[in-house]
């Protein structure tokens, strides 16, 4: 890297603020921190692989579990949400009382529209057609799946149906803590954000313990493609 190579235009680029955080982490070495800021971008795609891969892995084996409690004559599970997200009360910290499924509902919905929606390679859906399940999951995000593992359904989703999605004797908590670790991590990477004070050798352990749970031979593959650990060892400072 020549010696103006990490001249203010990066800030101009970063913001100073943005950049700062290398700078400061580099000992306020230009080239060292702007070295660490491509690192930082280089860590992140990484991550968003392995997560790309668990995330499919995740949302079609909790379908895979759903689909298969869905009583016979009704539709799938995204086109009749309340059978596994009916209203139920509960009471908030202030004291309050509210329908705890009333957000993933919506989302259901909101995916449902955003699947039906025209677009590149789509063909418009004639009246009343529903689009395809698959279209509908696809659009549901991470956070949706992440918080199928919460406490709040433990005893009306998780122990009827959705330990079936993972190897047998599998906890909710085991599931719960590192994806509720990993969907942190997908927010900072989604958003371009800093992983330096990330742990992110744990961060690798999540991705496998949770693909493990679903699968061994979806662990194994993204054992051998991942280049999260490689690039680890590759830190700057």
């Amino acid at each position: 890297m020549s010696a103006d190579a990490a001249g203010r235009w990066v800030e101009d680029w970063l913001s100073p603020p943005r950049f700062a955080i290398y700078l400061n982490a580099a000992d306020h070495d230009r080239r060292t921190a702007l070295e660490l800021y491509e690192w930082n971008t280089a860590v992140s795609a990484a991550f968003q692989h392995d997560l790309a891969h668990l995330e499919v892995g995740l949302r079609n084996a909790y379908d895979r579990a759903l689909t298969a409690a869905i009583p016979e004559g009704h539709p799938h599970w995204v086109f009749e949400p309340q059978l596994f997200f009916p209203p139920r009360s509960q009471r908030a910290a202030n004291g309050e009382y509210y329908d705890v499924n009333k957000t993933t509902r919506n989302k259901i919905n909101e995916a449902i529209r955003a699947a039906a929606s025209p677009g590149p390679g789509r063909r418009p859906l004639t009246t009343g057609e529903q689009p395809p399940p698959g279209k509908v999951i696809a659009e549901l995000n991470f956070g949706f799946w992440r918080y199928l593992s919460a406490k709040r359904h433990d005893e009306h989703l998780w122990v009827p149906h959705l330990h079936k999605a993972f190897r047998p004797g599998t906890s909710r908590r085991a599931v719960d803590q590192p994806v509720k670790r990993l969907h942190t991590l997908r927010n900072r990477v989604a958003h371009h954000e800093p992983l330096l004070t990330t742990d992110l050798e744990q961060a690798c352990q999540d991705v496998l313990t949770v693909a493990g749970l679903i699968s061994e031979e979806l662990c194994a593959h993204i054992r051998a493609h991942s280049t999260c650990t490689t690039l680890i060892g590759q830190r700057p400072c």
